[in-house]
């Protein structure tokens, strides 16, 4: 439409996200959100809604970005279990790891903050941790494991991958979190079953 002023909806969202997944929900201004956008705020509220429904939207494109990642990583699970759930937490490890992006984790971060927050964006990180389960639930069920140790399991590997990224964001290094992925890992190992190993 001629006279109105074109942008890149993803690289906004992307920037809106880097700027919550730094300062948080809380600290985050609509300033903080149209400076980190290059949008006005007449701009950012008729594209986005107010700050709660850009959160949303942006807690969506992570979970949705990652969730990829951790469904590709696990997608050979029935074949090679404990290599696909190693793959799994690598895909934390190199989100930590990377330089382009922020410390932590956008749901942990979310999750912590749930009491502060509107009901629907902690219904949504609630949401997004439950699908962090349930992924992990398909594969060990997928690598043989029984139905109770797969729920168990799913809900152990789920928490220690969130922990990577809280402990992450304290200064853990690199060192010492993969020194708890593998002591996860050599618990799995034990329960499933020896032809999945």
């Amino acid at each position: 439409m001629a006279g109105k002023k074109q942008f890149d909806v993803g690289a906004a969202l992307d920037a809106a996200m880097a700027q919550f997944w730094r300062a948080g929900h809380a600290d985050t201004s609509v300033d903080d959100l149209s400076r980190a956008t290059g949008l006005n705020r007449s701009s950012l509220y008729s594209s986005f809604g107010d700050k709660d429904a850009l959160y949303l939207r942006c807690l969506d494109r992570y979970a949705a970005r990652y969730g990829t990642r951790y469904d590709q990583a696990l997608s050979r699970a029935s074949e090679e279990p404990l290599q696909a759930v190693r793959a799994f937490f690598e895909v934390t490890l190199q989100r930590i790891a990377d330089p382009d992006v922020p410390d932590g984790c956008l749901v942990a971060q979310t999750a912590m903050s749930s009491p502060a927050l509107s009901p629907a964006i902690a219904a949504r990180a609630t949401e997004a941790l439950g699908l962090q389960c349930a992924r992990l639930r398909t594969a060990l069920t997928a690598a043989g494991l029984a139905e109770g140790d797969a729920d168990e399991f799913a809900v152990h590997l789920a928490a220690v991958n969130q922990s990577l990224a809280v402990m992450s964001r304290a200064g853990t290094s690199q060192k010492e979190l993969r020194t708890v992925v593998d002591i996860s890992m050599r618990a799995l190992s034990h329960a499933l079953p020896a032809r999945s190993r």
